[in-house]
């Protein structure tokens, strides 16, 4: 059985996350979207509010389930048998970054493969921070995530 782990913030979750899971959830028996705790960053959602959200964003998918986890990806990776990490590359400069990643990981735990998916042309542009900037100013969101969720950012800002 093929399990595999997309790993990230998703703070908030895009329709680039999304496209993400929809296409590794087609490649692999088992996808766990992993949700990390990252305690130094100051994240706009609560953990347990992003894996809420996935987990109905993402409910239509049969093999796909939602975690969270701290630390180490390698560590959460070995804890559920996972030997494959799923990534979102939008632009070169994600790869440099991902490459080097991918390659630590490896050599901590030489079972875990990275896969590499580019994003569609649609999503390029688009990440989690640039939705923030634009929700805390007002501005229209509704390209980059999914409608369930707008009001959810907003409110987040004070806003509607």
């Amino acid at each position: 059985m093929k399990r595999a782990i997309y790993p990230g913030s998703f703070d908030p979750v895009t329709k680039g996350h999304l496209d993400i899971i929809a296409r590794s959830s087609r490649l692999v028996d088992e996808l766990i979207v992993g949700v990390l705790n990252n305690r130094a960053k100051n994240s706009l959602f609560f953990t347990d509010e992003r894996v809420s959200m996935l987990e109905e964003l993402t409910s239509e998918f049969k093999n796909v389930t939602v975690g969270s986890f701290d630390g180490l990806l390698v560590d959460y990776a070995k804890r559920m048998d996972a030997a494959i990490v799923i990534r979102g590359l939008r632009a070169v400069t994600d790869f440099e970054y991902e490459l080097q990643i991918a390659q630590t990981n490896h050599e901590v735990y030489p079972d875990i493969e990275t896969v590499f998916l580019t994003a569609r042309l649609e999503y390029a542009y688009l990440s989690s921070t640039m939705v923030k900037e634009f929700a805390s100013y007002g501005g229209d969101i509704s390209r980059f995530v999914p409608q369930q969720i707008i009001k959810r950012i907003y409110a987040k800002y004070g806003m509607g």
